[in-house]
C-alpha cells in the first residue's frame, strides 16, 4: 500500500490518494490535504467533515449528495462552493475516508 506524508505525517494511502486507514487521519492531516486541493478550512468546511464522520460511524459509507442535502441538511450549493469540482469526493479525501463508491 502506497504512503504519502503530509503535513509530517505518513500516512496509508491509495491509488487515488484517498486514506486507508483512518486511524491515522488528524485535524493536520485533514489541513494538509486540503491544501493539495487549495482550500483552506474554515469552521464551515469543519461542519461538513464531522457530518460526514458522524455518518460514516453510523452507516459505514460516505454520505452522498443527497444524504449531505436530506439529512445533513447541506445545501448542494455550499458543497460545491466549500468543495468545488467534486464536492463529495474531495470533502470524502479530506475526513480521511475512502472514495466514495457513487464518484468516478
Amino acid at each position: 500500500m502506497p504512503e504519502k506524508t503530509i503535513n509530517g505525517i505518513t500516512v496509508a494511502v491509495d491509488d487515488d490518494g484517498f486514506m486507508t486507514d483512518h486511524s491515522q487521519w488528524t485535524k493536520e492531516v485533514a489541513n494538509g490535504l486540503a491544501s493539495e486541493e487549495g482550500i483552506a478550512l474554515t469552521e464551515e468546511h469543519w461542519k461538513v467533515l464531522d457530518y460526514i464522520a458522524a455518518d460514516y460511524a453510523e452507516k459505514g459509507a460516505v454520505p452522498g449528495m443527497r444524504r449531505m442535502n436530506k439529512v445533513g441538511g447541506i445545501p448542494t450549493k455550499d458543497l460545491y462552493r466549500l468543495f468545488p469540482d467534486g464536492p463529495i469526493k474531495k470533502a470524502a479525501k479530506i475526513a480521511g475516508f475512502p472514495k466514495p463508491s457513487s464518484c468516478v
